[in-house]
Order: C-alpha cells, then structure tokens, then sequence
C-alpha cells in the first residue's frame, strides 16, 4: 500500500511513517511542491529491492554476452563446454611456458 504525504507532514510525523513502514510494509511517497522527491519504506522490502535490480542488471548481462557469443559464432553451433576448457587450458600452459 502506498502513502503520499508533504514534507511537512513527513517532518512533523516521520517517526509514526518510520513504524507504518516496518509494522504495515507500507510505502511512503514525500512529496514536495506536488512533485514526488523520496520514499519512506522499510529495509526488508528495500532490500528486495535491491535484489531484485541486481537480478535484473545480472540477467541483461547475461543478455549482452549472449548476444555477443550469437554474433561472433554466426551460424557456428556453440562448441561443448568440454572443447573449450581443453582449449583455454593449452592456452594458459603456452602462456606459462612462455614466462622467464
């Protein structure tokens, strides 16, 4: 559920606002002038908040990187898991062979 309050109201009643967004998990919106400027809510539903926006940015990385794979490999099938390590494993041991 949400709230729209003033900043005044906001002022004046915030401890009151503090204990409606823990007990009740209600969202406060502050308006100031009209226009909304912050919201009030409690750290377990901001929490999931956060999550739930690192989910997100994760997956559309995990998008790009798709997107990439698809473009570099064309019409190429995507080579098993197991091709790729070998082949990432001859290349770190050419790499280490070269050191000093």
């Amino acid at each position: 559920m949400e709230k729209v309050v003033t900043a005044t109201e906001a002022r004046i009643h915030f401890g009151e606002m503090m204990r409606r967004a823990v007990e009740k998990q209600e969202t406060i919106i502050v308006e100031r002038d009209g226009s909304p400027v912050v919201v009030i809510l409690s750290i377990d539903r901001y929490e999931q908040w956060r999550a739930a926006q690192m989910a997100q940015s994760t997956l559309d990385k995990l998008r790009q990187v798709q997107a990439r794979i698809a473009t570099e490999l064309g019409d190429r099938p995507l080579p098993p898991p197991e091709e790729i390590i070998r082949q990432m494993r001859e290349e770190r041991d050419a790499q280490l062979l070269d050191l000093p």
